[in-house]
Formats: C-alpha cells, sequence, structure tokens
C-alpha cells in the first residue's frame, strides 16, 4: 500500500464476512431437510414389506421432498418478506419434513434481526406445527403433550439463540464499520483543515517575504518609465535599486521555498528570520527609496523580546512601510514601538494622506492586513488599522511580551 492511500471501507456489511451465506442457507436447508426425510422414511418403514398403519407412502416418499425444495425457494423472500416467508414455510412443515430445513433457515434469519415481537409469535406457531404433526403422523408411542411442546420449544430456542447470536455480531461488526467511517471522515476533515492552514501560512509567509522588497522594485520601475528627464546618476541608482531588491527577493523566495519543501534539512546557510534587530536595514531601505521615516521607540531591554514576538513586530512595521509606499508615496511616516517585559508590545505605523498620485500602481491583492492580523492574532496579541479623521492612517498592533 502505498503512502497516503486510503483504505476504502464497505458502506454495508457484506454476507460473506459471516459464514452465514446465501450457498450455505441453501445447503444447510436441503441437509437439514434431507437428513429429516430419510430419518422419517426409516421410522416410518422399518419393514419394507410391510407399510405401517396410517402413514401415506406416497405423501411421504413423493410428495415431503417436493413441497421440502419448494420451501426451500422460499429463502429467496426472506429479507423482503421475512414473517411472511417465516409463516409459510413452518406451515409447510406440517406436511413435509423436508420443509423443515427451509424452515430453520428462515427462523434463524428472523432472529438476527432480533426483534422479539416477530420471534415469540414465530417460535410459538414453530411449537405448535411441531406438535401438530407428530400428532398427525406418529411414528410410535407417542409422548405427553407437555413433553412434545417442551422439546419442541427446546430445539426452537436453540435456532433462535444461534440467530440472535448471529445478529448481534452483525450490529457490531457493523458499528465498527460505522466508527470506522466516521472516524475517516474526522480524518478527512482534519486533513482538508491542516491542507487550509498550511495554504494560509505559506500565502501569509510569501506576502510577507516579497511584498516589501517587489514593491520596491515596482517603485523604481515605475520611476524609470514616467521620469524620462532622470539625471544618470539617479537612474543608475534606480537601476542599481531594482537589482538589488530583484535578487534579495529571489535570495528569500528561494529561502522560504526551501523550508517549505522539507523543513528538516534547513542548512545553517539559511538566513535567520527577520525580526526587530533588523529594523534599522528595513528602514535604511526604506529612506532610500524615498519615504521618510522617523522612528520613535522606547522599549525596555528588547534583548529579552521572545523570538516570535520580534518577528511579528518586525512584519508589521515591514506592512505599514510597504502600504505607506505604496498609497501614500511621499508621506512622512513615523513609526513608534513602545512596551515592556510584562506590560506588552505597542507598534504603531503613522502616515498623513499623500496629496501627490503615485507614478505606477503596484497591484495588490488586499490581503496583506488580512494576513497580518491572522499573524498577530496566532501571536495573541490585537491588530487595529484605519484612518483617524480624515488625514491621518494609523496600523497599531499590540502584541503580549511576558516577563
Amino acid at each position: 500500500m502505498t503512502a497516503g492511500a486510503e483504505t476504502p471501507l464497505p458502506e454495508r456489511i457484506p454476507d460473506r464476512m459471516t459464514w452465514w451465506t446465501s450457498t450455505g442457507r441453501v445447503l444447510l436447508a436441503l441437509l437439514i431437510g434431507g437428513g429429516l426425510w430419510l430419518v422419517t422414511i426409516a421410522v416410518a418403514f422399518p419393514d419394507s414389506g410391510k407399510e405401517p398403519a396410517g402413514v401415506r407412502p406416497l405423501l411421504m416418499v413423493v410428495v415431503d421432498p417436493v413441497v421440502g425444495v419448494l420451501a426451500t425457494g422460499l429463502l429467496l423472500l426472506r429479507r423482503r418478506l421475512p414473517m411472511t416467508t417465516g409463516v409459510v414455510t413452518t406451515l409447510l412443515t406440517l406436511v413435509s419434513t423436508c420443509a423443515v430445513g427451509a424452515q430453520t433457515v428462515v427462523l434463524c434469519s428472523v432472529a438476527t434481526r432480533q426483534r422479539w415481537r416477530e420471534i415469540v409469535p414465530l417460535t410459538l406457531l414453530t411449537v405448535a406445527v411441531g406438535v401438530a404433526y407428530t400428532r398427525l403422523f406418529p411414528t410410535g408411542e407417542p409422548l405427553p403433550l407437555w413433553a412434545e411442546a417442551l422439546i419442541g420449544l427446546l430445539l426452537t430456542a436453540v435456532i433462535v439463540a444461534v440467530g440472535y447470536s448471529i445478529g448481534s455480531r452483525r450490529a457490531l461488526v457493523r458499528a465498527w464499520v460505522d466508527r470506522a467511517h466516521t472516524a475517516l471522515a474526522e480524518q478527512r476533515a482534519r486533513v482538508a483543515q491542516a491542507r487550509a492552514a498550511e495554504r494560509t501560512d505559506i500565502a501569509r509567509e510569501m506576502h510577507d517575504v516579497l511584498a516589501h522588497r517587489i514593491s520596491l522594485v515596482s517603485m523604481h520601475a515605475g520611476l524609470l518609465a514616467y521620469r524620462e528627464d532622470l539625471p544618470e546618476e539617479e537612474r543608475r541608482s534606480a537601476v542599481a535599486a531594482i537589482n538589488d531588491n530583484a535578487h534579495a527577493a529571489l535570495t528569500d523566495l528561494r529561502e522560504v521555498l526551501g523550508v517549505l519543501r522539507d523543513p528538516d534539512s534547513v542548512s545553517d546557510s539559511v538566513a535567520p528570520q527577520a525580526d526587530l534587530t533588523m529594523l534599522e536595514d528595513l528602514i535604511e531601505t526604506t529612506r532610500a527609496a524615498g519615504t521618510g521615516v522617523v522612528l520613535d521607540e522606547d522599549v525596555a531591554d528588547l534583548d529579552t523580546l521572545p523570538g516570535s514576538i520580534s518577528r511579528t513586530a518586525y512584519r508589521v512595521v515591514q506592512e505599514g512601510l510597504t502600504n505607506a509606499r505604496k498609497h501614500a508615496p511621499g508621506s512622512l511616516v513615523r513609526l513608534t514601538l513602545h512596551g515592556s517585559a510584562g506590560q506588552g508590545l505597542e507598534v504603531a505605523v503613522t502616515n498623513r494622506r499623500s496629496v501627490a498620485q503615485p507614478d505606477a500602481q503596484v497591484p495588490g491583492a488586499g490581503l496583506g492586513l488580512l494576513g497580518l492580523t491572522e499573524r498577530v492574532e496566532l501571536a495573541g496579541g490585537e491588530l487595529r488599522h484605519g484612518w483617524e479623521g480624515d488625514d491621518e492612517h494609523r496600523l497599531v498592533a499590540r502584541l503580549p511580551w511576558r516577563p
């Protein structure tokens, strides 16, 4: 079996799961009926040259097996008409010993349904017909009526017990199969949920890694496309910025894909994930792209900040700077970091509405803030963003910082 392959489960319990097969039923009915017929013939005709009084040879030798075969054919109706088949085959045993085999199988089949309102009447009818048969066709000194009824009841009880046991086993196996189906459905739901979570994580990580770099590339490319009067030095600087950011984006993408492809094979050559220790580099890159950034930092003992919180805070700053550069070009961005152990960390990125329109619109799916909100919530914090008044946009994240 290949890895990840699912073993199909049956929708219903097949008959081959027990010894009680259709072929087995027919053979058992013929075996029981034929055996009883031979015993009856042997008892009724102990001397082949003398016919016992009260016994009709034609009925016992010819009609009896024919009726038994017909009763065996009624086994085909035992599922659709269980009680009707049971009553008919039981009544046929009144004139045919061979029909006892089919009647036994039908009684056992009815007992497997475990419905006492069906089992009790059919059991009483079986005992009554058996007593009536011994009275109509006696083969020797008759037993007392109560003795014959008791013997018939005990034999019938054995048949009913066997059928009831088979029904219990079927119910148990059916419960196991239903439980397996439920477990399989739950497992599929968990797998689908895990895959959806993985896709979300991948999309969020790819956005966080590439959005900042690609926005810088797009901005410089737009500058080259729409500003034909740029001095040669600025043109070369823009081309160098495009080359550097494209190379950095490919490097970051390669590292992310390597981690996603095989997390266990991550080598020391993979650069550490960006966190607040790299904040200065991010700010310098943003300033070099033409966006003014003012940093207001009041963080006590940044070294004690947990790595996951530091990485999340870095992503908040990165997304805020990227959005400000895309949607408010030329606007001054104020970056504020406040917090300490035990009080939490607050990161705020504020920019005013830009009067100038960007030379080239950077396409976006609007998923950056959605993914950032998910990231902050996973870290145990909360994120707010929106316009305050008409002129100022604030992106504020509050993150836990346990002492």
